[in-house]
């Protein structure tokens, strides 16, 4: 698999968050903001780029500065943007975020990520790539949500493995049987899940236990399912549930928490790639969240892949 061109290709949203720069209760009472460029998959792709691995991002922005403003500093973090199209219909999406001690209030312009098309994702793009990775936040507007999962069912024949992040909201999504639907039919596809216990409340409307969230969607058809448990570790499921290795945490000195997400998974999908075990994935995803925990801000432009491996 490692043989390709890329070893991720990361489908979906690309826009900028406006996060309030002081904390306050709501956007009500924010005055001020900064920009950042935002987007999960980019992010992603951003992180394993920094461990070494070549990753290009398919996209769509508006054919406005801001769009520019977001290839430029996806480019700047190693991962290839030729495959971020322009919509000239719509403009760039922006999601307005306070900036909050609890859950920030936010407020999501949904443009031109919604709009990416089938022919975006080419048969060639797919077979000169290992890993094709997605979101639910791009899976919930269309025509994205048909694009994405049309170019799924290709990406699974021409032998990449599919991955999701289930970071499912129903601000975003609000038609949760329609979500449940969707996913299903992505992870049909012998995909890897990724979700934590807060994904998995969100995505059922009510708290799970593990044990039926594994079940179902091992049901649907997951190869391995990561199931996240916070500070206490990991569930690592496969071989439809008949394999389970649970990762147990450690205590961190936690600076900054955004971002440990797809810090976590992209030290699982290297690791993957490296042809390690799912425990050592696991272990590895760990070894790279605890360093984006520890650090003010976005990890640094180049990470030792050695870390990943570190007891």
């Amino acid at each position: 698999m490692m043989n390709r061109k890329y070893a991720l290709l990361a489908v979906g949203e690309l826009l900028a968050d406006f996060i309030g720069t002081e904390y306050t209760q709501s956007i009500y009472t924010t005055e001020q903001y900064k920009r950042f460029q935002g987007g999960s998959p980019s992010n992603l792709a951003a992180n394993m780029a920094r461990l070494g691995g070549k990753t290009a991002i398919v996209s769509c922005v508006g054919n406005d500065n801001l769009g520019k403003f977001l290839i430029e500093k996806v480019a700047e973090t190693g991962v290839d943007t030729a495959y971020v199209a322009t919509d000239y219909e719509n403009p760039t999406s922006i999601v307005v975020v306070s900036r909050s001690k609890g859950t920030p209030d936010f407020i999501a312009y949904r443009e031109a990520d919604r709009m990416i098309q089938s022919a975006h994702i080419s048969d060639e793009l797919l077979s000169q790539s290992a890993i094709y990775h997605t979101t639910c936040f791009a899976l919930s507007k269309s025509p994205a949500q048909e694009s994405i999962v049309e170019a799924a069912g290709r990406a699974s024949k021409l032998g990449c493995q599919l991955s999701i992040d289930l970071n499912y909201a129903s601000q975003i999504w609000p038609d949760r049987s329609n979500a449940h639907a969707v996913v299903r039919a992505y992870v049909s596809n012998g995909a890897f899940v990724k979700m934590s216990e807060d994904d998995a409340e969100r995505f059922y409307g009510t708290p799970v236990e593990a044990e039926k969230a594994l079940a179902d969607f091992h049901a649907w058809g997951a190869k391995l399912i990561c199931f996240t448990l916070g500070a206490k570790g990991s569930i690592i499921s496969t071989d439809g549930g008949k394999e389970r290795i649970f990762v147990a945490g450690r205590k961190i000195e936690v600076v900054d928490t955004t971002g440990a997400g797809d810090s976590y998974w992209s030290g699982f999908l290297t690791a993957f790639l490296d042809g390690h075990s799912p425990e050592i994935c696991a272990k590895a995803g760990a070894n790279i969240a605890a360093l984006k925990i520890t650090t003010l801000g976005p990890l640094p432009p180049m990470v030792d892949k050695a870390i990943l491996y570190q007891e």
